[in-house]
């Protein structure tokens, strides 16, 4: 869905998905102030279809000489799709390649503000767990929630990462107005590890992570580092399901 050629003309966007039969009464409740928007965007609103990856690789090649009629009589076109984007799908490629969104995963207004204080882990140095907290406080003048998201940057020793993944997210409660509350997360071992193909498992590399406390992908208000001493083999794997053709994936070396 893309927004830049009419957002500036309007005052604001209300986002309401497919709320259901109750949609009326709780966008009503919204506009008129009586409850405060707290959602958050599960996906990425580019500025232009180009701007997403896959775009460079779909549709790929249709072969229209053996097309049949589908559904309702709409035609049904065979075709082949290599999609090469890799781990850079939805944020992680636009945070990766610094590719500016019309509106970023995790973005989502309401009619107050919130502070972000106080993050703290539970260890500089991760076994098996480490545990992160977070103060976040109402600064506005109604009641209201906030969704908070804990991103993780990770070393690239052995392979490609992106710059942030989404590890953790957890709404507080109803606030009142300078109204705090602690929110924590805990992360493990399956939650720094990434596919390796040459070694067909699971790893987590060697070397510093950041924890990202933030109220968007982008609107990033506090990290932290800590440290892997040693690489973890978290899961190993059976070698299956292999492409049929080659796939050239999109790399993001420095």
């Amino acid at each position: 869905m893309l927004t830049v050629s009419w957002r500036d003309k309007v005052d604001a966007i209300l986002l309401a998905w497919q709320p259901g039969q109750e949609g009326g009464n709780a966008i009503t409740d919204v506009l008129t102030g009586k409850v405060n928007p707290s959602g958050k965007l599960a996906t990425t609103f580019p500025v232009r279809y180009s701007d997403v990856p896959s775009s460079k690789n779909f549709p790929g090649n249709l072969y229209p000489e053996t097309s049949t009629r589908g559904f309702m009589g709409f035609p049904y076109i065979p075709g082949d799709v290599t999609y090469e984007e890799g781990i850079y799908v939805g944020y992680r490629y636009f945070n990766s390649f610094n590719v500016k969104p019309a509106y970023e995963f995790g973005f989502g207004l309401s009619y107050i503000d919130f502070k972000y204080s106080a993050l703290k882990l539970s260890s500089l140095k991760f076994i098996d767990e480490i545990t992160a907290s977070v103060v976040v406080k109402n600064t506005g003048k109604v009641l209201g929630k906030e969704v908070v998201q804990l991103y993780l940057s990770a070393p690239s020793k052995s392979i490609d990462r992106p710059s942030e993944d989404l590890k953790g997210f957890a709404k507080t409660n109803l606030l009142k107005p300078g109204e705090s509350q602690i929110l924590t997360f805990k992360i493990n071992a399956r939650d720094l590890k990434s596919f390796n193909t040459v070694q067909t498992a699971w790893i987590s590399d060697v070397g510093e992570y950041t924890v990202k406390i933030g109220a968007s992908c982008e609107d990033i208000q506090l990290t932290e580092p800590f440290k892997l001493a040693n690489d973890i083999i978290v899961e190993k794997v059976h070698k299956v399901l292999v492409p049929s053709v080659e796939i050239n994936e999109l790399k993001n070396i420095k």
